[in-house]
This record gives C-alpha cells, structure tokens and sequence, in this order.
C-alpha cells in the first residue's frame, strides 16, 4: 500500500523546511521504504504503519504550529509490495529511458 503524506503548518511564516526536516526524521526512522518529493512525501507499508506514521508526522507538525492541514492519499493495490520502485520503472520502461528524480 502507498501513502503520499502532505503536511502543512498554516500561520507559521513562510519557511518551514526546519520543521519538516523533524517530520522527515519520524518517517525515516520508521523503516518504511519512502520518496521525499517537493510537494509531498510517498511512502510504503501495511495500513497500520502508514496510518501510525501519519498520527505521529501530525502530531509532532502539531506541536509546533496552532493549525496544521494533513493530507492523506492511500493507493492500494492489494497485496503488492516494493510499488514505490516499479511504479516509476513502469513508466520509464513505457518512456524508453530513465527520468529524472
């Protein structure tokens, strides 16, 4: 199952990029196979560690901002595994060429 993970802290200026890097690190040390992107995050697992994962993303985005808006997209594709990777390679294969990451 993939997640894509999208928080955003609102009345917290601009820049938050310091307090993603907190969320960034809950997310890395879960052990789950995930893709940092620039507008999100994607990230692979069971639907009790991505919802976990989320819980804690928000509840740490949450601690330092007064309101935060998390988004949660969910693509399950049954039991398959490793999507993260095939997915792009799919693409690329049908593209005939590797494409930038």
């Amino acid at each position: 199952m993939l997640m894509e993970l999208n928080i955003v802290p609102l009345g917290h200026g601009e820049s938050f990029s310091a307090d993603l890097a907190e969320v960034l690190k809950i997310i890395d040390d879960s052990g789950l196979d995930y893709r940092l992107t620039a507008s999100g995050t994607d990230i692979e697992g069971s639907w009790e560690e991505l919802m976990d994962v989320a819980r804690r993303c928000h509840k740490e985005m949450r601690r330092k901002a007064r309101r935060v808006v998390t988004t949660i997209k969910i693509d399950d594709y049954g039991e398959r595994t490793h999507q993260l990777a095939a997915m792009v390679r799919s693409v690329e294969e049908k593209v005939g060429k590797p494409l930038r990451k």
